[in-house]
């Protein structure tokens, strides 16, 4: 399984899923009677599972006495209508719980989804898929964690843990050799990386010695003299300068992108154009508790 975010981090987001659909109560739960009970998260569609320890953390935040009993792990495919998850507790905790719960499983296992299908497309090539900075809002771990699930791998986190140069940089710094310099002077041990947008800053980029070079919107000819550029490059200076390609990219055209030898293709649709997995809960019939106690709710603090 791949390596997983802070528990800290995990904990917090789960917190505000919880508080923004909770707040300081569940009115509803008073319909329930104070019973326990169980149920199954069942697939709807086939899926790459991912967000077992979000929905662990939602389920010990509203109420430790919630048990989820997993027959997959995240990472794993889960066929349709097969129930993967049995879970357990009082009636009201676990009604509590759902929505919140699914929201998780089925966005972030909608991420590894899809990257699954973009590995499985360029597979047999050197090329890695890798996601970007485009992610939804306070999810940016662990959509980048649904990325490593899927079988993709990580760009830069943030702005703070790589310098990666666009066009707008390059306009305001008055050209390629101009930005690089000005970034390698600012950014320490940062990582360079650089965008071009067509064969002349490629040869620019590279004659700055970037770390990774950027190729964005590049039509499949142009790119395959990219890679030639790089891999002289690299045998000349004995570099270990990256060539991505980015722009554009479909699940139609992705193996072509692949077949030309770039190392990586970066997708920002892996995390910005997220379609949900189809994934309910299904309850058994409540089973009453030998000392039934009052239906409860929850306030939640933020962490």
């Amino acid at each position: 399984m791949p390596e997983l975010p802070a528990q800290d981090d995990i904990d917090a987001i789960a917190a505000r899923a919880i508080a923004e659909d909770v707040g300081d109560g569940d009115p509803t739960a008073q319909l329930v009677p104070a019973r326990d009970t169980s149920g199954k998260l069942i697939a709807r569609e086939s899926f790459v599972l991912c967000g077992v320890p979000w929905a662990e953390s939602v389920c010990q935040q509203i109420d430790p006495a919630i048990t989820l009993r997993w027959d997959a792990k995240d990472g794993d495919t889960v066929k349709a209508n097969e129930a993967f998850c049995t879970i357990s507790g009082p009636a009201v905790s676990l009604l509590m719980a759902e929505r919140t719960i699914l929201n998780f499983l089925q966005t972030l296992s909608g991420t590894s989804t899809l990257v699954r299908r973009f590995v499985e497309r360029v597979r047999g090539t050197d090329a890695k898929i890798v996601d970007t900075r485009k992610t939804l809002p306070g999810l940016r771990s662990a959509q980048k964690y649904a990325v490593r699930c899927g079988g993709g791998h990580n760009h830069r986190m943030g702005l703070y843990d790589a310098i990666l140069i666009k066009e707008n940089h390059i306009a305001a710094a008055g050209g390629i050799a101009e930005a690089i310099q000005a970034a390698k002077a600012v950014g320490g041990d940062l990582p360079v990386m650089c965008e071009a947008e067509n064969l002349n800053e490629v040869q620019a980029a590279l004659d700055g010695a970037v770390d990774l070079l950027l190729c964005d919107d590049f039509e499949t000819h142009l790119l395959t003299k990219a890679v030639a550029m790089t891999r002289e490059y690299r045998r000349f200076n004995r570099a270990q300068t990256i060539i991505e390609a980015s722009g554009g990219i479909t699940i139609n055209n992705v193996r072509d992108i692949a077949d030309t030898g770039v190392d990586r293709i970066s997708i920002g649709g892996l995390t910005k154009n997220v379609q949900a997995a189809d994934i309910s809960m299904r309850l058994d019939d409540a089973k009453a508790t030998d000392n039934p106690g009052p239906v409860h709710s929850l306030s939640v603090k933020m962490r």
